[in-house]
Order: structure tokens, then C-alpha cells, then sequence
């Protein structure tokens, strides 16, 4: 199962593999430019008690829309969907750490959401529908997974670290691989929002 609340219990969307076969698993997603990668992963080791497993630097994301394994037949629609999502770009301050305790996910999130981050995954959770793919029903908690099997974070966050997001991505799990996620297709940000008439109505 995957997670976008803090309170959940559940494995966080996009972040990890659950029973059952190895799959590809898709999920739309901003991904950091590389400075503020390098900031995550020089802060991570402080903020993290030892014995987690710290995500690559490499995989850090924050996930906009979880979508699961997709056979080619679906991924087209969604592809073809997203070319007509558009949204302003915005800025990201990261400022704050987590911890889903049940699954030992150690997280770190923006604060406050803006609104233009919710409007892009509502316009994502609109393209999910369009192509009949089953929908998320717990409430989003935009974050980057830090660490799995991990303990709460065991310090404040410092400094705020500033994000200019421009773009989304569609990425995939890499089963077996380091770093586990690839990413596939990138769409830039730009004002406007029109999903239009859905192609398979």
C-alpha cells in the first residue's frame, strides 16, 4: 500500500517496493536539481539516527502522483494526458522532517505547501481519472523519503533549503539497480491549466 499521510501507517507512494513480484512502478514526481541534492545528502547523515538505509542521492524525489505498474497500452494515455498539463512554475522551502513510524520512513517536506504544488497534483489526480487509473484516497502529504528502516529524525532541520521547481517528471522504479529510480519523460512548468476533453470519452 502507499502513504501521503503522516499519520498513515502504509509504505509512502513511489518510495518503496512492496510484496508480491518485482515490477516497474510509475509515478509522476519533481525532481531536485543537483545543488539541492548535494545539500539533502550533507545534511542527511545529521539528521538521521544510524542504522537506517539512506536513499541514493540519485533517487530523491518528491512524488506528485503515485500510479503503479502501467502496461504500455496505458502508459501512452498517460503520456499523451500529461502534454496537456500545464501550471506556473513555483518555489519549494523545505524546512521540515518526519518520521511514518511503522514502516521506519524518515521523510523531509516543504512548509508551507503552496498553492500552485497542490494545483499541479490536482491536475494529476484529474489526468489518473481521465485514463482510468484507480485513484489515491488519502489525503496528499507532499515529502522526500530520506531513509527506510529508519528511526525519527533526531535534529532540527537548520536553514531552509530553497527549491526552484520548473518542471515535472514521469519516473519508474529500476528493480534490482542503484540508483532505483529512472526518469522517462520531463515536462516544463508554464502558466495555464487545461487538461481539456478527455481522448477517451
Amino acid at each position: 500500500m502507499r502513504c501521503a499521510n503522516r499519520r498513515c501507517a502504509r509504505r509512502c507512494s513511489g518510495c518503496s517496493v512492496g510484496s508480491g513480484p518485482v515490477v516497474d512502478r510509475w509515478f509522476f514526481a519533481l525532481w531536485p536539481p543537483p545543488a539541492l541534492r548535494r545539500a539533502l545528502c550533507e545534511r542527511m547523515p545529521g539528521w538521521l539516527p544510524p542504522g537506517g538505509r539512506l536513499a541514493h542521492g540519485e533517487d530523491l524525489h518528491l512524488t506528485l502522483v503515485f500510479l503503479g505498474a502501467l502496461t504500455p497500452s496505458q502508459r501512452d494515455p498517460v503520456i499523451a494526458a500529461a502534454d496537456r498539463v500545464a501550471g506556473a512554475p513555483f518555489e519549494l522551502v523545505l524546512r521540515c522532517l518526519g518520521h511514518f513510524p511503522r514502516v521506519g520512513v524518515a521523510w523531509c517536506g516543504p512548509e508551507p505547501e503552496p498553492s500552485a504544488l497542490l494545483q499541479l497534483h490536482q491536475a494529476l489526480v484529474a489526468l489518473q481519472h481521465e485514463c482510468r487509473l484507480p485513484l489515491e484516497r488519502r489525503p496528499y502529504r507532499p515529502h522526500l523519503t530520506l531513509a527506510r528502516r529508519s528511526g525519527a529524525p533526531a535534529a532540527n532541520f537548520g536553514s531552509p533549503l530553497s527549491w526552484s521547481v520548473g518542471d515535472f517528471v514521469l519516473a519508474r522504479s529500476v528493480p534490482g539497480h542503484l540508483p532505483r529510480y529512472r526518469v522517462e519523460r520531463r515536462w516544463p512548468l508554464r502558466p495555464g491549466y487545461d487538461l481539456g476533453p478527455s481522448p477517451m470519452q
